[in-house]
């Protein structure tokens, strides 16, 4: 007895099927190399500790700073004289950029409105890769960095202006150093700054020691 339906033929189904096993076993394959490619070199032990030096100018004395909730080891930059708006930004040692850009929203806090609508996140920043696992990271400059992702750049060199893009209450910058995936406790110049924690605030100074290579 027949339908009057056309019977389909199961066989044209089968390549279709292998090629769409095949395909998702290459995703697989591909995710899992992605995996490996970033996983496994971050589980190697981080070289030795790179000579940071502050991220700004030679000779000048800052002040370094933190607050409750501020996350621990990070560090607030602030001029002790002069103006804030605008002081140059610098390579804490040499490396590779791989972040110049805005993290979050800038918000509207300007030279001109220094209390304009805050941002969120850290404004415009820049991350430098170091080498042997080591990284620095610069949040909340002025402007768009004076930086590209690729650039290598040399101890002292600038890469942008201190500014207050992000969620920033005033001009400063926030500064971090890390190695692999963990945040650690900053050193200038070989010296540890003290500041290890968020549980009270912290105010220190320093002079920085980021000068020009003498030949």
């Amino acid at each position: 007895m027949t339908t009057g339906r056309p019977t389909r033929s199961r066989s044209h189904r089968r390549p279709r099927s292998r090629a769409i096993r095949a395909l998702l076993v290459l995703v697989a394959v591909a995710a899992v190399l992605g995996v490996v490619v970033v996983a496994v070199p971050m589980l190697r032990p981080a070289g030795p500790r790179p000579l940071f030096q502050m991220p700004v100018t030679c000779g000048e004395t800052w002040q370094l700073s933190t607050y409750p909730g501020h996350d621990d080891y990070d560090v607030d930059f602030f001029p002790v004289e002069g103006e804030t708006w605008g002081r140059p930004v610098l390579a804490s040692y040499a490396g590779t950029v791989t972040v110049a850009g805005i993290n979050g929203s800038l918000g509207g806090r300007t030279p001109e409105d220094p209390d304009g609508p805050r941002g969120r996140g850290g404004g415009y920043w820049v991350k430098i890769d170091h080498g042997g696992k080591w990284e620095t990271q610069y949040l909340h400059m002025l402007e768009p960095p004076l930086v590209t992702v690729g650039q290598k750049v040399a101890q002292g060199d600038q890469i942008g202006r201190l500014g207050s893009t992000g969620n920033s209450g005033a001009p400063h910058l926030h500064y971090e150093q890390r190695r692999g995936w963990d945040k650690v406790e900053t050193h200038f110049d070989g010296k540890p700054s003290g500041i290890t924690t968020d549980e009270r605030e912290q105010i220190l100074r320093r002079v920085s020691n980021n000068c020009p290579a003498v030949s």
